[in-house]
């Protein structure tokens, strides 16, 4: 047992002095690369490259090197590599700096910084693009020789607000190492381009490269200041609706169905909102889910108007934007009066309330006896004939008498006076 521990001893001893030989002494100075340079190789593109100082001290020590990014923005990484590339836009001009460092020992000192720039491009301000928008979609292909899938790109800009009329701009893009010229544009009245259409490209819908679009241009009055601007296609992607989307009703049961995206990305990667409405009610219902099926309870006395979208899900990329609704499908048995019918039916009832209305007030304040006062009849014959019959028979029956008393006639009134 005693034989072991100091076995031990010597070999913890004999580590301890060996991690010390193989540390830098703290008179140790780490020179910085020489021969740092700047290159572009592609559109938003540069290579730096560098080289270790041939002076510097060999002690059997890792060393590397801290890269710097200082414009056009700011970013600070590290590498063992004495070259390194960067994607960046280039419009605003590029420097950066670089130092050697210790790569296991960050608590000792680094070199000083060697630096490189480049300056911006030519170009008269304000004549550059603004409001560079680009949006990609995925389309199935036809051509068995081909991917499966496509990718279309469309960007759209604005004229630069100082540039001459006579400007005329040209868009490029690069993915990967893939550099494509615009073929179709779109003009303004000036017939300057605005707008550029691929209906192909050699864009990968599920790559995590970021893509690059650089658009320049010409004049004879100024030059053309160009432009870069870098996009993620997660953020620019506009995912197709779900397919063949179906919805049939069992009693209570709603039960919706569909077919994942035109895409590349497989059925997992897919999320779903479903957007059923009930017109009845005039009541949205909207459910998310991860599967391509919904069923869910409702009443049997409404029709229903149903939709679903979709979108890539974080499982196979950053998330991005929810696709367009699908067409609506309607279901059910409620069907919605049209407006004409809904018009018919106030109007009819407008006119009720108005009838009514113009009823109880001739009623209350007598308008009709008003506009329309009854006619005195004129004297009747019959009724001369039933008074002198009456007064024939005066002197033989008193009972006939009183009877022509209750007649009020003026005439009657004087054949009164004679009897008596």
């Amino acid at each position: 047992m005693i034989i072991m521990a100091a076995a031990l001893l010597i070999l913890f001893g004999a580590t301890v002095i060996l991690q010390a030989d193989l540390l830098p002494d703290k008179k140790f100075v780490l020179l910085p690369p020489v021969n740092f340079t700047i290159k572009i190789t592609g559109l938003a593109q540069v290579l730096l490259r560098w080289e270790p100082d041939p002076h510097q001290e060999q002690r059997n020590v890792n060393l590397g090197y801290r890269v710097r990014i200082n414009a056009p923005q700011e970013d600070d990484y590290e590498t063992r590599d004495t070259e390194s590339q960067c994607v960046t836009i280039l419009h605003k001009g590029f420097s950066a700096s670089v130092q050697t460092i210790f790569w296991n020992e960050h608590s000792l000192p680094a070199s000083s910084w060697v630096s490189a720039e480049m300056k911006d491009p030519p170009g008269s301000p304000g004549t550059s693009i603004a409001n560079l928008t680009c949006t990609t979609n995925t389309v199935e292909n036809n051509y068995v020789h081909l991917r499966r899938y496509q990718v279309s790109l469309r960007c759209t800009w604005l004229v630069g607000q100082d540039a001459p009329e006579d400007t005329q701009y040209f868009l490029y893009y690069r993915y990967g190492s893939w550099t494509e010229e615009c073929q179709e544009y779109n003009k303004d009245t000036l017939k300057r381009n605005t707008a550029c259409w691929f209906p192909r490209t050699f864009i990968n819908s599920k790559g995590r490269d970021r893509l690059v679009v650089h658009v320049n241009g010409s004049s004879r009055h100024a030059a053309i200041k160009p432009f870069d601007q870098l996009f993620d296609l997660h953020a620019i992607d506009r995912v197709n609706p779900p397919m063949n989307v179906t919805a049939e009703i069992e009693g209570t049961c709603l039960s919706i169905q569909w077919e994942k995206p035109v895409s590349a990305f497989p059925i997992h990667c897919f999320h779903y909102e479903v957007k059923i409405y009930n017109i009845r009610k005039d009541y949205v219902q909207i459910e998310k889910m991860m599967i391509n099926s919904f069923i869910s309870v409702i009443d049997d006395i409404s029709k229903y108007s149903v939709q679903v979208r979709a979108a890539v899900g974080s499982l196979c990329r950053e998330m991005g934007h929810w696709s367009e609704w699908s067409q609506p499908i309607y279901v059910g048995n409620d069907e919605p009066t049209s407006s004409l019918e809904w018009f018919i039916i106030a109007l009819m009832a407008a006119i009720c309330f108005v009838l009514l209305i113009f009823s109880f007030i001739c009623r209350i304040c007598h308008v009709w006896t008003k506009l329309f006062p009854p006619v005195p009849a004129p004297k009747s014959n019959i009724k001369d004939l039933f008074v002198s019959t009456n007064y024939e028979k005066a002197g033989s029956n008193e009972t006939e008498i009183e009877d022509i008393s209750y007649v009020e006639e003026a005439g009657f009134e004087i054949l009164e006076d004679s009897v008596f």
